[in-house]
């Protein structure tokens, strides 16, 4: 069985090439003003990381490096502070423990061994991150109201802090209210001049997350009342209608800002990281027992890689075919161990078929080309994040250091292979500078992403 974590030595990545940056003049606002700085946002915002928050992913969100980078330009325009988040009180993880690189062992297989995620051991909830947080300054100024979790088609749920969502309990105003009031009281109460909207990707990770176990076709109704499946893709007419009204509400205040579209999650490494012909036979008697196994399923085995055995979302017993995607949480033993994916098929909670990958690509299609819509009605940057995670997910060349997709190695995202590292939400700023630079005609600088951490290694 091929291993999926094996790791080798990539201390390239840690080899932090300081680039010869010379900044020779003041950085300019052009036609915008940074001087009061709001994220609106679900877990990217907020800085999440590893499977979970820490006071490390807040301080290194990209949120966090955008303000310093405004800070550049003399006050008015430039960003004034404080930038407040509302920071937890440690690194154990939030609201669950954090993933860190440890040696596993494989339980049927003596001696065999591998560097892979597993739960901070010992994680204990640290008390004060589950009180409530109050920054004491202005009314309780937030600048950095990133809710890991917050889908579009939730903002207009009463009572989501209070029934939904601990980490926004923590420092929502009124807890009892819906995410859009909370949005409206934070405008209000801080007025800000530019602003971030990084939201939507929660509106289509939840179905992909659990195997394409919704609907998936953007006509999902609510289980009750306005609330729907975290299992399912958010329904077109829904998000649309709650994005236009939570973007009028950020900018009737006179904002500028810029809106930030959703990419392709299918190109995460939670998704591409564990091949679905991981299957590896050696031996030709293999591949005849598996085929008399599965002939009746039309099953095709042969020495060297092969295609799992899987189940789809309707029941059917197949073998997966190209572009089709297993789930990094697959349990590993059970591939090695519990014959799944060979004398057994892979259950269809961790399988992405291939017309559930393209019930998601068209939502993200959807709801991008709404975004754009947006952006170009109300005259606000609009940031193609999904053509520049496409890009990573081909592999770039940042100051002579390396970054991709690939799951641990690649050095831009973090052990849960969803949310980016410290070094991604960097290299994300610095495409958001990029198109706000180009946008409002300003000269801020981009970022040093490499002095940043990536993965750590133990």
């Amino acid at each position: 069985m091929k291993k999926i974590y094996t790791i080798g030595a990539f201390a390239v990545l840690f080899a932090a090439c300081k680039p010869a940056v010379n900044v020779t003049k003041t950085p300019t606002a052009g036609t915008a003003n940074f001087s009061n700085y709001l994220a609106v946002g679900n877990s990217f915002t907020a800085g999440f990381g590893d499977n979970s928050l820490t006071v490390y992913g807040q301080l290194n969100s990209f949120p966090q490096r955008l303000f310093e980078q405004f800070s550049l330009i003399p006050a008015n325009p430039g960003a004034k502070g404080p930038f407040i988040q509302p920071l937890l009180h440690s690194d154990n993880g939030y609201p669950g423990p954090i993933k860190v690189l440890a040696m596993t062992y494989n339980s049927c297989i003596p001696g065999d061994s591998s560097l892979a995620p597993i739960d901070f051991p010992g994680f204990l909830q640290d008390p004060i991150d589950a009180q409530p947080y109050n920054s004491g300054v202005n009314n309780g100024q937030v600048n950095n109201i990133g809710t890991p979790g917050l889908r579009v088609v939730d903002l207009p749920v009463m009572q989501y802090a209070a029934a939904f969502n601990r980490y926004a309990a923590r420092f929502y105003h009124d807890t009892t209210n819906t995410p859009m009031n909370e949005i409206l009281y934070r405008v209000d109460n801080y007025h800000p001049t530019f602003f971030t909207l990084w939201l939507g990707m929660d509106d289509i990770l939840g179905y992909a997350l659990n195997g394409g176990q919704g609907d998936g076709t953007g006509n999902a109704v609510p289980q009750v009342l306005n609330i729907y499946s975290l299992n399912d893709i958010s329904p077109t007419a829904a998000f649309e209608k709650n994005y236009d009204s939570v973007l009028n509400i950020i900018i009737h205040t006179s904002a500028s800002g810029a809106l930030i579209n959703i990419p392709d999650i299918t190109s995460l490494p939670f998704f591409t990281t564990i091949p679905a012909n991981g299957l590896t036979i050696a031996r030709q008697g293999q591949a005849d027992s598996l085929q008399a196994l599965f002939s009746i399923y039309h099953a095709v085995f042969q020495v060297g890689a092969n295609f799992f055995m899987i189940q789809d979302h309707k029941g059917n017993i197949r073998q997966a075919v190209p572009g089709e995607l297993l789930l990094l949480t697959v349990p590993q033993d059970s591939l090695t161990c519990a014959g799944w994916g060979t004398t057994k098929p892979i259950p269809a909670q961790y399988v992405l078929t291939t017309d559930e990958i393209q019930f998601i690509r068209a939502a993200t299609a959807t709801f991008n080309s709404y975004i754009r819509q947006e952006a170009n009605l109300h005259h606000l940057a609009y940031v193609d994040m999904n053509q520049y995670f496409s890009s990573l997910a081909s592999g770039i060349t940042y100051n002579g250091i390396k970054y991709s997709t690939q799951f641990v190695s690649g050095g831009a995202f973090s052990l849960d292979g969803i949310h980016p590292t410290a070094r991604g939400y960097a290299l994300i700023a610095n495409q958001i500078l990029a198109t706000i630079n180009s946008f409002y005609h300003s000269t801020i600088p981009s970022i040093d992403a490499n002095k940043y951490h990536g993965v750590n290694f133990p």
